[in-house]
């Protein structure tokens, strides 16, 4: 495996000021018209919070995402996702997404901050955003691993138990071999689905649930490696029996598998989800499609595009997010200095 840093925080501290952290960048400099989103804000407070022995500056982050997600949250638990520059939210509350992934970065934030404010706090404002459901699969889907997190630190939390339940029993298994999963496309953030599944087969106690996951991880990890690399799902999708190497290909789907792949790793002792993690730390080192660096080393910032002849150089807050998180399990897992 290519060598790849650990998480250096110094771009997303770069894109951030007193409200959140911006979602787009021109180049490193953050495009402050564009103003944040919860999306972003959900993943911040994962990335932060995950960190052992975070700095001031990587703390101070934890309290920022985790009063941006307190604003985004309405009295019925959805949640706005558009911020613009000066603090007004600019949609209504939804289920989509940013619910997810908000409930998500609460769950990190109550299982790695140990007890005090920002538990009691993260605790308090899953469970009213956990009695909502979204009908959207990848919604909960973040929302199930949200789940998954809050049981590590109050395993006897019936709201999280409540939305494990319920959407054990709307996963979708599996289908034939040639095109295991359960959608017609491959869309976005494809790693979650199957890592929703392996958490919630943990937490829940159902074996077979878990199991599942597992093989439609493995088949979706064989699906997106060519020639020893991972070549992912394009932005606009993949069908059953279209031809890779195909563009434009995102970070996030790198980090979706990362961490889908440690999730899993947790539970299995099989090397390819080692493998896995180190065939993501390895695309953003140049080990992809394009054979092209994904991220600057001299700021820390992810690039937010892989293209066939290129890189999209600019460094926003998915993509650069979305390379903290790999580092993170990069480090953790197949022992990456620090």
């Amino acid at each position: 495996m290519t060598g790849i840093a650990a998480p250096d925080f110094r771009h997303l501290l770069q894109l951030s000021d007193g409200r959140g952290t911006f979602e787009h960048a021109r180049f490193t400099e953050p495009r402050r018209e564009g103003g944040y989103c919860t999306d972003d804000m959900a993943r911040v407070l994962v990335v932060a919070a995950r960190e052992p022995e975070p700095s001031g500056a990587v703390h101070g982050l934890i309290g920022l995402s985790l009063d941006f997600l307190t604003s985004a949250q309405s009295p019925d638990g959805a949640y706005r996702n558009r911020r613009d520059r000066h603090g007004g939210w600019c949609d209504e509350p939804t289920l989509d997404d940013c619910w997810g992934r908000s409930l998500w970065g609460l769950g990190v934030a109550a299982a790695h901050c140990g007890p005090g404010p920002i538990r009691e706090r993260a605790l308090a404002e899953f469970e009213r955003g956990a009695r909502r459901r979204s009908p959207w699969p990848r919604a909960m889907a973040y929302g199930v691993i949200g789940a998954a997190e809050i049981l590590i630190a109050d395993p006897r939390n019936v709201v999280a138990h409540s939305l494990l339940a319920d959407a054990a029993g709307q996963m979708g298994r599996a289908r034939d071999r040639a095109w295991a999963w359960p959608e017609e496309r491959l869309a976005y953030a494809n790693a979650v689905l199957p890592e929703a599944m392996i958490a919630a087969g943990w937490a829940l106690g159902r074996e077979e649930l878990a199991a599942d996951g597992l093989t439609l991880l493995g088949w979706l990890l064989e699906h997106e490696t060519r020639n020893g690399h991972l070549s992912v799902t394009p932005v606009g999708g993949a069908a059953e029996g279209d031809r890779g190497p195909a563009f434009d290909q995102q970070p996030i789907e790198v980090a979706c598998l990362a961490e889908a792949c440690a999730r899993a790793g947790r539970l299995d002792d099989s090397e390819q989800w080692v493998a896995g993690i180190a065939a993501a730390s390895a695309w953003f080192c140049g080990d992809n499609d394009a054979a092209q660096l994904m991220w600057d080393p001299d700021g820390g910032g992810g690039y937010d595009g892989l293209h066939k002849r290129g890189v999209n150089t600019n460094q926003g807050a998915e993509s650069s997010l979305a390379l903290l998180a790999t580092q993170q399990h990069a480090r953790h897992l197949i022992g990456v200095a620090t």
